[in-house]
C-alpha cells in the first residue's frame, strides 16, 4: 500500500512482533515484572566518586531555551510546605538567562545499590524551568539518565536513558563500551537520547558501517520501511524527521503575555521557524521546518579536560529532597483542539513529579523499558526481577495522497511523511509521540480502547482497538525466545519461521496492531472530507465500518458502537462497508470530490444493499470508460447500436471506430447491463423476492465476467488510469455480488 515499496502486510508485522516476544515489543512495568529487590543509598563519598566517574556529557540543540538548572532559588513556601512554583521558576529563569546563557548550571545525581547485589546505579537528575513540546508542554521538568554499574567488575552494565513518559520506550544501551554516557538533549521536551559511538553530536540508530549503534534496543521487524530499526524514541529531529512545536497559552493569552511573567518574552520560548500558531491554518504537514542543529555542550566542571562550552555543577539529589512539591496552573493550548484531547492530557498542561516521589528514584531497574535488557540483567544478578509482558499498541503512521495511477480524483497511494504524529488513547491518556513515523505505545492494560492519532495540518484518526491480556500464552512465547540477547536481535531463521503462514492470523497475546495491516494513513486538512456513517434509525445494529480506495486498498477498518466517522482523502474513491450483529454487509460507493463533508444515512446491509452498490460502481466505471474514450483518438462510438439489454447480459455489437473502440462500446454495454441487472436485484430484494433477486444477481454476476473480458480488449484504446479504475472497480464489484448472493439476510 506504500509508495517506495514498503509493502505493509499484517503477516510480516505480526512475525515482527511475535519473533521480538510479547514481552519484548509490548515493554515491562514495574507491576507486571517480577519485583526488584530493595536498594539502600550508597554512603556520601562512595556515592561521590561513582558520580564524578560516569558523570553524563550533555549536547543540546542550538534552539533550545531552558537549561538543566537548580531550582532553589525559584523555592517559597505554600501552607507551610517548602515548593517551587511554575511562574517563579520560568520568569527567574527567564530572567537570569539575560545575563548569562546557562544561568546556575547542575545535574543532581542519586545513588543506589541493590542489597546483596553488586549492581549499583548512579541516576542523573535534570531539572529545567519549562517543557515546551508538542502536545505535553509544562511548568517545571526533570529528567534523568541511569547508569547501571556492576562494582565488582568495576564497569558499566547498562545505559538507561529516560523518553517522555511510561508509554515511550526509553534510549537504552547494554554492556556499553562508552562507559561515560553522551546525552543528546530533544529540543524543549529535553528527552534523552544516547551517544556511544565516534558521531558525538548525533544518533545512530542503528549500525551503519564502521558507526557503531547508540542503543541496543529489540528491534520492530515487519514494518518494511523500519525494518530492524530498533523500538526506543531516539531523537527524530536528528533522524531527518520533523516535529512542530507549540505555544502554551495562560489565561486567553500566550504565556509570555501573562502579568505574572514580566521577563518571559516571544524569544524566551522556542523559535517561530519552529512553531505552529494555529492548527486551523495548516492545509498540509509543515515539512519545511529545521531539522536538529547542535549548540551548547555542558560537561561536568571537575573533568580533567571537560567537552564542551560550560561546565555544571553536580550536585547531591538529596539537597533538593526538601522539596514537597514543583506547583503551577494548567496551561492550554493556543488554538482549538477537541476537548477531549485538552482534558486527557491537563496532567501534562500542568506540572511534574518530584523525582523523590518517583518508584524509580529508589528502584531504578523501574525505568527500563526494554525486557531484553531486564532480562539480562535479570540472569546475572538476583536482585532485578524477570520482565513481565504487558499490552502495547503498535502502527506505522503514513499519510494519503493522490496516485498518477488512477483518474484525476479517483484514486489514492499511501507514503511516510517526515512530520511526527502524535497518538493517545482515550482509555487511559499520555500523548505519545511518533518515532521514525511508529506509534508504538506500551504498557496499554487489556480491554477496550479508542486510539487517536493527529499531526500538524493533517486530520484526526480515530478508531476502536480490543488489547488483549499480555499473559496469555506467554510461557510458550518466552520459551521460543528465551535464549536470545538483546545487543545481538534474533537470529535471522527464526525471523524467517516466525513468517511462516500459520502465524499470519495470530497476534501475539497483548499486542494490537492499530489500523489496517499495521498502517494508519492520515490525510492532509486541505485534502480531508469527513465521511459519516449516521446508524441513527437503520433496522440494524452495526458492529463494524471499513472504507477502500479504489487503489490504496483498505484505509480504515474499525470496530463501532452504532454511528462513526472518518476523515477521506477527497482525491479517493471509496467502498464504505458496513458489517451488523447477524454478520450482514452492506457496501456504498462514496466520491466526495469537492463535498464539505458526506454522509451514509441509516445504512441497510444485506441483499438489496449490495445490489444497489453493484448498481452504483459499474454506471461509475461505465462514466469512467466513456469519458476517458472521448478524450482518446478512435475512442467509442457511445451512439451506436447496442442490441437488447436483458438478464443474460448486453450484446458484442459495437460500431464503428476500430477495434478499441468496438471493444469499448462492448465493455460500456456490458456495464450498463450489469448495473439494470443490479437494480432489478435491488428492488426484488427490497420486496422480499429472494429468488427473484438471486436470479438478477446470477444475471449480474455473469456480466461481470465478461466485462473483465471486454475490458482488456478495451485497454489499448483507454488512458491507463482509465484502464485501472475499471479494473479495481470490476474486482470490487465481483466481490461484492459474490456477497449479494450469498446474503441470507434481504
Amino acid at each position: 500500500m506504500t509508495d517506495g515499496g514498503s509493502e505493509l502486510t499484517r503477516r510480516r508485522l505480526l512475525a515482527a512482533v511475535a519473533s521480538a516476544s510479547a514481552a519484548a515489543v509490548a515493554g515491562c512495568s514495574a507491576t507486571e515484572s517480577e519485583p526488584n529487590a530493595t536498594t539502600t543509598a550508597v554512603p556520601t563519598d562512595e556515592a561521590r566518586t561513582l558520580a564524578e566517574r560516569y558523570a553524563p556529557v550533555l549536547y543540546f540543540d542550538a534552539n533550545e531555551r531552558w537549561f538543566p538548572t537548580d531550582p532553589r532559588p525559584y523555592e517559597s513556601e505554600s501552607d507551610g510546605e517548602p515548593v517551587v512554583e511554575g511562574f517563579d521558576a520560568l520568569d527567574g529563569y527567564s530572567e537570569r538567562a539575560t545575563e548569562t546563557p546557562v544561568p546556575d548550571p547542575t545535574v543532581f545525581y542519586n545513588v543506589r545499590s541493590y542489597e546483596e547485589s553488586p549492581l549499583t546505579v548512579v541516576q542523573y537528575w535534570f531539572y529545567s524551568a519549562f517543557d515546551q513540546f508538542t502536545t505535553n508542554f509544562h511548568w517545571h521538568d526533570w529528567e534523568v539518565v541511569h547508569v547501571f554499574i556492576d562494582t565488582e567488575r568495576d564497569s558499566a552494565r547498562l545505559h538507561v536513558a529516560s523518553s517522555h513518559s511510561r508509554r515511550v520506550p526509553n534510549n537504552e544501551h547494554l554492556d556499553p563500551m562508552e562507559e561515560v554516557p553522551r546525552i543528546l538533549s530533544e529540543l524543549g521536551s529535553h528527552s534523552s537520547a544516547l551517544s556511544l559511538n565516534e558521531e558525538r553530536e548525533s544518533f545512530q540508530r542503528v549500525s551503519v558501517g564502521d558507526i557503531s549503534a547508540d542503543i541496543t534496543n529489540r528491534a520492530i521487524r515487519g514494518l518494511s520501511s523500519l525494518e530492524n530499526v530498533p523500538a526506543a524514541y531516539g531523537l527524530p529531529r536528528d533522524e531527518g524527521f520533523r516535529l512542530p512545536f507549540v505555544v502554551p497559552e495562560l489565561d486567553g493569552k500566550p504565556v509570555y503575555e501573562h502579568e505574572r511573567l514580566p521577563a518571559v518574552t516571544r524569544d524566551t520560548l522556542v523559535p517561530e521557524a519552529l512553531t505552529i500558531r494555529s492548527f486551523d491554518d495548516l492545509t498540509s504537514p509543515p515539512t519545511d521546518l529545521p531539522g536538529r542543529e547542535t549548540g551548547l555542550a555542558l560537561d561536568f566542571e571537575g573533568r580533567n579536560d571537560p567537552e564542551g562550552d560550560e561546565t555544571y555543577e553536580l550536585v547531591p539529589a538529596t539537597e533538593v529532597e526538601h522539596l514537597t512539591a514543583f506547583t503551577g496552573t494548567q496551561l492550554s493550548f493556543e488554538f482549538n483542539v477537541t476537548q477531549f484531547a485538552e482534558d486527557a492530557i491537563a496532567g501534562h498542561l500542568t506540572t511534574t513529579d518530584a523525582p523523590w516521589t518517583q518508584e524509580r528514584y529508589e528502584d531504578p531497574a523501574a525505568d527500563i523499558t526494554e525486557p531484553a535488557h531486564r532480562a539480562a540483567l535479570a540472569e546475572q544478578y538476583d536482585a532485578i526481577g524477570a520482565p513481565g509482558s504487558v499490552g502495547s499498541v503498535v502502527a506505522a503512521v503514513t499519510e494519503a495522497v493522490t496516485t498518477d495511477d488512477a483518474p484525476e480524483n479517483e484514486g489514492l497511494t499511501t507514503q511516510t511523511s517526515n512530520v511526527e504524529a502524535v497518538a493517545l488513547l482515550e482509555s487511559d491518556p499520555e500523548a505519545v509521540p511518533t518515532f521514525g513515523g511508529v506509534a508504538l505505545l506500551r504498557d496499554v492494560p487489556p480491554g477496550e480502547h479508542r486510539l487517536t492519532v493527529n499531526r500538524a495540518g493533517a486530520a484526526p484518526y480515530s478508531q476502536q482497538l480490543s488489547v488483549s491480556d499480555a499473559t496469555e500464552n506467554e510461557t510458550a512465547t518466552n520459551n521460543a525466545t528465551e535464549t536470545e540477547t538483546a545487543a545481538g536481535g534474533t537470529d535471522d531463521a527464526t525471523a524467517e519461521e516466525t513468517e511462516s503462514e500459520n502465524e499470519a492470523d495470530q497476534t501475539p497475546p497483548g499486542v494490537a496492531v492499530a489500523g489496517v495491516d499495521g498502517e494508519i494513513p492520515l490525510v492532509a486538512s486541505g485534502d480531508a472530507v469527513k465521511l459519516r456513517v449516521d446508524a441513527d434509525g437503520t433496522d440494524a445494529t452495526l458492529t463494524d465500518v471499513a472504507v477502500e480506495d479504489d487503489f490504496a486498498g483498505r484505509l480504515y477498518d474499525s470496530p463501532v458502537n452504532g454511528s462513526d466517522a472518518v476523515y477521506v482523502h477527497r482525491g479517493g474513491a471509496y467502498t464504505t462497508e458496513v458489517r451488523d450483529t447477524d454478520d450482514a454487509i452492506g457496501a456504498f460507493r462514496v466520491n466526495p470530490a469537492e463535498e464539505p463533508s458526506v454522509t451514509i444515512d441509516r445504512p441497510r446491509t444485506g441483499k438489496a444493499s449490495l445490489a444497489s452498490f453493484l448498481a452504483d460502481v459499474t454506471r461509475e466505471t461505465a462514466t469512467t470508460v466513456q469519458e476517458a474514450a472521448e478524450g482518446t483518438d478512435g475512442g467509442g462510438d457511445k451512439n451506436g447500436s447496442g442490441g437488447d439489454k436483458n438478464e443474460s447480459g448486453g450484446d458484442d455489437s459495437g460500431t464503428g471506430g476500430g477495434p478499441s473502440a468496438n471493444a469499448i462500446h462492448g465493455l460500456t454495454k456490458s456495464l450498463e447491463a450489469i448495473a439494470a441487472a443490479a437494480d432489478r436485484a435491488a428492488e426484488r430484494a427490497e420486496s422480499n423476492d429472494a429468488p427473484g433477486a438471486d436470479k438478477a444477481l446470477e444475471a449480474a454476476t455473469d456480466n461481470l465476467q465478461r466485462a473483465k473480458d471486454r475490458l482488456e480488449a478495451a485497454s489499448d484504446g483507454l488512458p491507463d488510469p482509465a484502464a485501472n479504475a475499471a479494473r479495481n472497480r470490476l474486482d470490487q464489484a465481483t466481490r461484492r455480488s459474490e456477497q449479494a448472493l450469498a446474503a441470507e439476510k434481504l
